[in-house]
């Protein structure tokens, strides 16, 4: 009984952003969960080749070829896939994007891109997807936030705002849409080794900081975010609205 609640078979999972990286990785959890997996990602060549990659694995993939900052190209994506497909039962608002540089000369047009990437795509994504949901009384909304959701470092600014924007609108989704059935959550990732990060695991001084400033004393693997996003995508977190998630061995916790 207890192992039921965490099993995804009948379900159809959407992952924006999940050619790569922590998307890719949450998307094969999930599948190996039970869940039918629909990738998406703006860039269809990486999305084939991640697509063929967990089907040779044995399971049930989609792609959905969409760019999570339009509006209407969401809305058209979702829409027809749920009329010519089926349901989807849960969401991960995974697609996000930094920029590095010191706020006072951060350029304005880098500042536009992560609001609309990493804050917008989860209104976006998130409303056409609740409103198929809402009418079915159920549904799985996880949203990746960030340990930068509550903490800060230099030359990140912008992205930090729009991580605690995500977890704000993850309380909003679940306040609006709980009484619909649906329970929307955040999970949030640490320092973890991922393309997003690349330059900074390549840095021996980065890391050594990080690896003090941890109490678990490393970089996370992205496999150890796997377990968290099935039980809030699973009938274990029923009544778990609102909340987000830091898996981040620690450092959110520790000075």
């Amino acid at each position: 009984m207890s192992l039921s609640l965490f099993d995804l078979t009948g379900k159809r999972a959407l992952v924006t952003g999940s050619s790569q990286g922590i998307g890719y990785a949450l998307a094969g959890g999930l599948a190996r969960a039970g869940a039918e997996i629909v990738l998406n990602g703006r860039d269809a060549a990486k999305l084939q080749a991640a697509s063929a990659a967990l089907k040779e694995e044995g399971f049930t993939v989609h792609e959905l070829t969409f760019d999570v900052t339009d509006h209407e190209a969401v809305k058209l994506a979702i829409d027809d896939f749920e009329a010519t497909v089926g349901p989807i039962d849960i969401l991960v608002n995974n697609a996000g994007m930094q920029h590095r540089a010191p706020l006072e000369e951060f350029p304005a047009d880098a500042f536009d891109r992560l609001l609309q990437t990493n804050i917008a795509s989860v209104y976006h994504v998130g409303q056409a997807l609740a409103r198929h949901m809402i009418a079915r009384g159920r549904g799985k909304i996880v949203n990746i936030c960030s340990v930068q959701t509550a903490l800060a470092r230099p030359g990140i600014a912008p992205y930090t705002a729009t991580k605690g924007a995500v977890a704000n609108l993850t309380k909003g989704m679940a306040t609006d849409w709980a009484q619909y059935g649906l329970q929307c959550n955040g999970l949030a990732p640490g320092y973890f080794d991922t393309p997003l990060n690349a330059a900074l695991v390549a840095d021996p001084e980065f890391s050594s900081w990080l690896a003090k400033r941890t109490p678990a004393g490393r970089w996370g693997k992205v496999e150890e975010l796997v377990g968290t996003c099935i039980f809030l995508s699973s009938q274990a977190s029923s009544f778990v609205n609102g909340t987000t998630v830091f898996v981040d061995g620690g450092i959110s916790v520790s000075l």
